[in-house]
């Protein structure tokens, strides 16, 4: 089963408003495993990126100047992702400002079911509890102290520890793994062990109280 976390970072908060896309971050999973293999982009979002965001991610106006356009890395980022689930954390917000563009450019927008919401499966792990991606860190005891500024690779990969976290365990099969890996060691060692042969035969006093046990039932087979 392949999966992909998927993060971004914009040049402000509403797409609806003309923010556009400034990063993208995926990281590929299988099995809930991360397979170490990775998309990451910059993007010219082809406007200015307003201050607050600046202040979030550090992309400036001038270090995006000579980046691709969203145009000229979609057809990889779409290849990326595939048909695959895509893990987001508040997916409303990514998948609102990437089909925007996809729409722009004359594709398909993501269909929103083909994503999986960690801020909803926090909420309703944990009712109540705050639900940011610091906070799951902190609560799952992940080190997120790098995080000085948000970043879509780094948040993505931040992001699936979190939701194998909220899947049960970053490490699925581990009891199992180490069984097998015992497993596999014990035979040569368990072989150079010399073993006393164990007593088969039957004692007397074993004989005799069979003997009153096979009285006491009625009819049985030990008879006929």
């Amino acid at each position: 089963m392949r999966e992909v976390a998927l993060d971004t970072e914009t040049t402000g908060l509403s797409y609806d408003k003309g923010d556009k896309l400034v990063e993208i971050g995926c990281l590929e999973l299988v099995n809930h495993i991360p397979t170490g293999k990775s998309y990451h982009t910059y993007i010219n979002p082809r406007r200015t990126v307003s201050a607050a965001a600046v202040a979030v991610h550090g992309l400036s106006d001038n270090f995006l100047a000579e980046k691709p356009a969203f145009n000229e890395i979609v057809s990889e980022f779409l290849e990326f992702i595939s048909d695959s689930p895509l893990i987001i954390h508040n997916a409303a917000f990514d998948l609102g400002f990437i089909n925007k563009e996809l729409t722009e450019t004359g594709l398909k927008p993501i269909p929103h079911e083909q994503a999986i919401d960690t801020v909803l499966l926090a909420r309703r792990k944990f009712p109540g509890a705050p639900a940011s991606l610091d906070s799951l860190c902190r609560r799952f005891g992940i080190n997120n102290e790098h995080r000085v500024l948000h970043g879509a690779l780094l948040d993505a990969e931040l992001l699936a520890e979190v939701y194998l976290e909220l899947k049960g365990g970053r490490q699925p099969g581990l009891v199992l793994q180490e069984f097998h890996s015992q497993k596999t060691m014990r035979p040569t060692q368990q072989r150079d062990i010399p073993r006393a042969a164990r007593p088969h035969t039957p004692s007397p006093k074993e004989m005799v109280a069979h003997k009153r046990f096979v009285e006491s039932i009625d009819d049985p087979i030990w008879k006929k």
